[in-house]
């Protein structure tokens, strides 16, 4: 997947970005008018990774989601998919790194997550990653399955040096 670019989502890519959110999850899909009505909010980062064929056609192979509420030093991977032929290739670790530099560019110090608590694959996915349990949510999904809750701390922007200033 060497010629997938992961860049900010474009309202051209809401098909690809639809087809993957029904084709990644069984329930607590994002509608097609949720995601278009994220692209190019303030308070959220809707990256797409986008690989151009021959011919100019564009496939999304996967996206995430940060969510970066006013006033807090927490972002929230809000949803992260990568589609079922793109899957083992290295390209969940690439979206994942980047939902956490989107994060800490924002100035955000910790990304938060939820997971189904019986995904083994993603909490292995994530634990790899760096990420720590942090608490469970009860009946979280339509479902009434449980959540997972977990926690990375980011490392600091280039340029942050919010709280670094000695006092006088």
């Amino acid at each position: 997947m060497s010629g997938v670019r992961i860049r900010d989502a474009a309202r051209s890519d809401l098909d690809g970005l639809s087809a993957i959110e029904d084709r990644s999850f069984a329930s607590d899909r994002m509608a097609r008018r949720g995601l278009r009505r994220l692209i190019g909010r303030p308070t959220a980062r809707l990256r797409v990774a986008a690989e151009r064929l021959r011919g100019g056609h564009v496939v999304i192979r996967g996206y995430h989601l940060v969510l970066l509420r006013k006033g807090s030093r927490v972002a929230r991977l809000y949803s992260i998919a990568v589609d079922r032929p793109a899957r083992r290739t290295g390209l969940g670790s690439r979206l994942l790194a980047d939902a956490e530099k989107v994060a800490s560019e924002a100035g955000r110090r910790q990304l938060r997550l939820e997971v189904r608590a019986r995904n083994r694959a993603a909490i292995a996915f994530y634990e790899r990653h760096g990420y720590s349990r942090i608490g469970r949510y009860r009946d979280y999904y339509a479902d009434r399955s449980d959540a997972l809750r977990y926690e990375k701390q980011l490392a600091r922007s280039v340029g942050d040096n919010r709280g670094t200033q000695a006092r006088g």
